[in-house]
Parts: structure tokens; sequence; C-alpha cells
């Protein structure tokens, strides 16, 4: 192993393990911040806020593909030692034009929708209607700071996510305590403390980018070449964000419009949970998206095809482990931690994160195909396919179906689109598609019908109703998944490079 390969490794290990303290902060802390506020706002409330916020985002897809642009360029020219300084001036010209487009959408095309077509009960649309602007702002604000987060991913310097991301939800846990203490209308109150949350780790980041990189300090300068490059990449982009946008924050708005904002609630409570688990994968994928995007900008292939199948694997394997024994214990694990739930949510939670698991084999994927900056194909595929989620789940709903099965729908078709992904990215990236199969796909079809064996045998002899019976299943259901990893989900080449990334991270104050 050559000396900038190992330092790739721990340099991997290091950011993963401080993306993971961050994580296992912040996700304690934002389930305890969601039973307040759902008790607090309540089950009406809390699903207007989960709406409206879900319908502002159907506005801001345009920015997910600017994202995606902006740390592609980042990561490229990092990888060639080339101008970062041009291009963190030029996202930042592009990012502050978009605000204002969206801007503009929202408050004609989303008003209009808002007083027409939403279901809001009547004594509830001026807490709505502020709800919506905070909403606009947040959102707004969010945009504009796309490339400040952008540099400090290409730079790799996961310190700073760890740190301000931990600001940004003990503030927000402050929130829930002055929501519930103030008599004003809890809604709005809690919508603008959102916004000024927003507005504070906005500045955070862009103080400690002035203070770190000169590239956020060189005087405003656009380049109309890459202006241009940056646009006609996110232009091909889109589509996949625009059906992204579609399945996640249209499937929400359609089970308002069918089934009013209860169901909404019960959706909003189980993204949260899915976001919470997500986070074992993206914190994991934020590491290794830049390497895999500058083996490909230095010709480095073999270890770029290494890095798509480990991270694709134990992307999966993560949530598998995680999610597994909550589906187990979904009605016990709910009520204990929200007390009153609404209908529905433990059949969305269970069906949202077998999604998950298929989801987070794209992501490598993803990340590899915008490394090569040829995605007309790709993005055309990938968007109609996913495109068909939101008609079909209406067509579905028209016939009289019960709310899950717009969340059947959206699996049915992550699973296509997944095997679409497959055979169109790899060979564009000279990856075999004979081996993507045998060190991927067999692997994690293995594990996830052998894992599940025993735990569901187990759940059957019991009836999980205290603390240390979910313990219980909870730990059989986790040493059940790593055994099967550690038998059929990794070969031995896998295994050594394992047991290295666990050195590293053990030996982490010799990194």
């Amino acid at each position: 192993m050559s000396n900038q390969t190992s330092d790739n490794n721990k340099r991997l290990a290091k950011n993963s393990l401080l993306l993971y303290v961050r994580m296992l902060l912040t996700m304690g802390i934002s389930l305890y911040t969601s039973r307040v506020v759902l008790s607090t706002l309540g089950f009406s409330d809390y699903g207007i806020y989960n709406v409206v916020g879900g319908f502002v985002a159907m506005f801001s897809f345009v920015n997910g593909s600017m994202t995606a642009a902006t740390q592609r360029f980042f990561t490229i020219e990092l990888g060639k030692n080339g101008d970062i300084g041009t291009v963190f001036n030029t996202s930042r010209a592009i990012h502050g034009l978009l605000a204002l487009v969206i801007f503009v959408l929202c408050e004609s095309v989303g008003l209009w929708f808002f007083y027409n077509k939403m279901q809001i009960p009547p004594e509830r649309m001026l807490a709505a209607f502020w709800t919506l602007q905070c909403s606009i702002l947040a959102t707004l604000v969010v945009i504009i700071s796309v490339p400040y987060n952008a540099v400090i991913v290409a730079h790799e310097k996961m310190s700073a996510f760890a740190y301000i991301s931990l600001l940004e939800v003990i503030l927000k846990l402050l929130i829930v305590f002055l929501v519930s203490w103030q008599k004003y209308d809890y809604l709005i109150v809690y919508a603008i403390l959102m916004l000024l949350v927003q507005i504070a780790i906005r500045l955070c980041y862009s103080v400690y980018c002035k203070r770190n990189f000169s590239e956020t300090k060189l005087p405003f300068n656009v380049n109309k070449k890459l202006f241009y490059q940056m646009l006609h990449f996110a232009g091909w982009t889109m589509g996949g964000n625009l059906a992204m946008m579609t399945y996640t924050q249209g499937l929400n708005v359609l089970l308002n419009i069918f089934f009013g904002p209860v169901v909404n609630a019960a959706r909003g409570i189980a993204v949260q949970v899915q976001n919470a688990i997500i986070a074992f994968c993206s914190n994991f994928m934020v590491a290794v998206k830049p390497q895999i995007t500058k083996t490909f900008a230095q010709n480095d292939l073999d270890r770029m095809h290494n890095l798509i199948a480990l991270s694709s694997k134990f992307s999966f394997y993560m949530i598998l482990c995680v999610s597994m024994p909550l589906m187990l214990g979904v009605k016990y694990i709910l009520n204990l931690w929200l007390g009153k739930v609404p209908t529905y949510t433990e059949v969305f939670l269970v069906i949202i994160l077998c999604s998950s698991m298929i989801r987070s084999l794209a992501e490598p994927i993803i990340t590899s195909i915008h490394a090569t900056g040829n995605i007309k194909r790709f993005q055309l595929v990938e968007g109609c396919l996913l495109l068909c989620i939101l008609p079909v789940s209406y067509c579905v709903l028209l016939l009289k179906y019960p709310p899950y099965s717009v969340f059947i729908v959206h699996l049915l078709f992550e699973i296509i689109t997944q095997a679409a992904r497959v055979f169109i990215v790899l060979p564009r990236i000279k990856m075999s598609i004979k081996t993507y199969l045998s060190r991927v796909v067999v692997p994690v079809v293995i594990v996830s019908f052998i894992s599940p064996i025993i735990p569901i045998c187990f759940k059957n002899q019991i009836v999980i109703s205290t603390f240390h019976m979910f313990v219980m299943i909870l730990i059989i259901s986790m040493l059940s998944v790593l055994l099967s990893v550690y038998v059929w989900g990794i070969n031995k080449r896998e295994r050594k490079q394992l047991n290295t990334i666990i050195k590293n991270v053990l030996n982490k104050n010799k990194i």
C-alpha cells in the first residue's frame, strides 16, 4: 500500500469517526426534541409544519442540482490542484440568483397552491401562513450556504460539520423549551425560532470558511465559461433532483390532499426516524464522496472501484443493523418515544426504512457518475423512472387504497431505478457489472435474507412490552447482522481492509 493510499485511508477513518460522534449526539438530541415538539404542537400543528415545510422544499429542488454541481467542481479542482477560488465565487453567484428565483416562485405559485389546494383547518390558516413565510426564508438561507458547505466537504474538514451541527441541535433543543414556556401561538413562534437558527448556523459556516480557506476571501469574480459549465451540469442533474422532490415532498402534499394533516404528522414522525437512521449511511458517505471524485480526477480507477464496492455494502449494512430491531419492535419503541402515536406511523416507518436500504446503494454510484461529468443519459433514465412515483401513487389513492400504499409504490420504483443505475453507470467508469453483482448485490441479498431469521424467531416467542425485552431484541438483531456480514457479507480482501480501518480508528491519536 502506497503512502498516499495509506494517508487517504487514515483520513477517511478519522473523518468517519468525527462524523459518527456528531451523528450520535445529534440523533439523540433530535429524537428527544421531536417528542417534545409533537407534544407541544399537537398532531395537527405538527402535521401542518411538516407539510408546509415540505411544500417549500418542492421549489428548492433546483438547489439540489446546484449543490451536486458545486461539490463536484470543487473536488475535481482540488484533485487537479486547480483554481478553486474561481469555482467558489462562481458558485456563490449562481446560488444567489437561484435564491431569488425560488423566492419569486414561492411567493407566487406557492401562495396560490397554499390557499387553494392544501388542507389546512380554517382556524390555523394564519399560523400556517407565517410558518410558510419562515420556511421560505429558511430555505433561502440554506441555498446561499451551499458554496461554503461545499468548500468544507471538498477539503475533507469534517470536524467543522461535527461542531457546527452539534451547535445546531443544541439551539433547536433550546427552541423547544422556549416555545413551551411562551404564551403566544406555538406554531408561529416555533417557525420563527427555527428560521433564526438557520441564520445563525449560516453565519457560523461563513466565519469558519473565511478563517480557514483562502479561496473564500478572494475578490468576487465570476468566470462566465465556468458559470455555464456548472449550469449545464446542474441542468442534467435537475431531473433526478426533481424526481426526488416529487416522491418525498410531493407525496407529502398528496397525503395532505387525500387524508389531511394528521396523516402528515404520521409521515413526519416516520421520516424523522428515517433521517436519524440514514445519518449512519450519510456520515460515512460524506467522508467517502470526495475520495471517489478525487480518485477519478487522478485516474486511479482501481481504488475508485474498490471505494464504490466497499461504501455501497457498508452503507447498506449500517442501515440494516439499526433498522432491523426498530422494525421488530416498532410499536413499543414509538410508544416509548412519543407516548401517543398517529395512525399509520408504524407501517409508514417500516416501509420507508426498506426504501432507505435500497437508496443507500445508490449514493456511491451517483457520486461516481457525477465525477465523470457525463451524466445526460443517466439523469434522463433515473429522472423518468422516479417521476413515475407520484402519478402512480395518485392513481393508487384514487382507487381507495390506504395511505401506506404510496410508500410501497416508492419502494418498488426505488428497486427498479437502482437496477437501471447499475447498468448505465458502471460501463462509464470501466467497472465490470459482474464484479459489482458479485461484490455488492449477492452479499447484500444473502445478508438481508439470513440475518433476520434468528431475530424473527425470537420475537415470535415473546411480546416486546418492556425496555429489557426491546434491548434483548436489539442485541440479538445487531449480532445477527454483524455475524451474517462477517460470514457472507465481505470477502477476504475486504475483511483485511476493514481490520485496517478499525485499527486506524483505535489508533486515532496517532493519525
